[in-house]
C-alpha cells in the first residue's frame, strides 16, 4: 500500500488543482518564516496536501465536493487519524484560496508561530 501511497502522491503533484498551485507558489522554498513544507504527501494511508514535518502542520485544501456529507466523515475521519499521529491540521476551502489568498497565508504563518500541540 506505500508504494501506491507514493505512486499516487507523485501523480497529485504532476496534476495539481489551481487552488493548490497558488497555495505551494506560497509556501515553497521557506517562503513562510522559513519553514520547509512538502506537498502531497503521504502520513499512514492518507495523502495530505502540504505539511511542514517540523512544525507537524497540515494544510488541506476542500472543494466543493468536501461539502457533501459522505466526504465531511470521511473527512472528520482522515483528520482524526492525523492528529492522533501528533499533527494539527487546518483546513481552507478553494474559494477561500482563490478570494483572500493573503488571509489563508496570514493563518498558516500564525498556526506555524504556535507550538505543536504535542509539546
Amino acid at each position: 500500500m506505500m508504494d501506491q501511497n507514493i505512486d499516487r502522491a507523485r501523480e497529485l503533484r504532476r496534476n495539481q488543482t489551481e487552488a493548490e498551485r497558488r497555495v505551494w507558489n506560497a509556501l515553497r522554498n521557506r517562503q513562510i518564516d522559513g519553514h520547509k513544507f512538502r506537498r502531497q504527501h503521504a502520513i499512514g494511508p492518507y495523502i495530505v496536501d502540504f505539511v511542514c514535518l517540523d512544525r507537524k502542520l497540515i494544510i488541506e485544501l476542500d472543494g466543493g465536493q468536501h461539502g457533501e456529507p459522505q466526504a465531511r466523515a470521511y473527512d472528520a475521519r482522515r483528520t482524526e487519524f492525523l492528529e492522533q499521529e501528533g499533527f494539527d491540521v487546518i483546513r481552507f476551502w478553494n474559494i477561500d484560496v482563490f478570494e483572500t489568498l493573503d488571509g489563508v497565508l496570514e493563518r498558516i504563518a500564525e498556526a506555524l508561530r504556535v507550538p505543536p500541540h504535542g509539546d
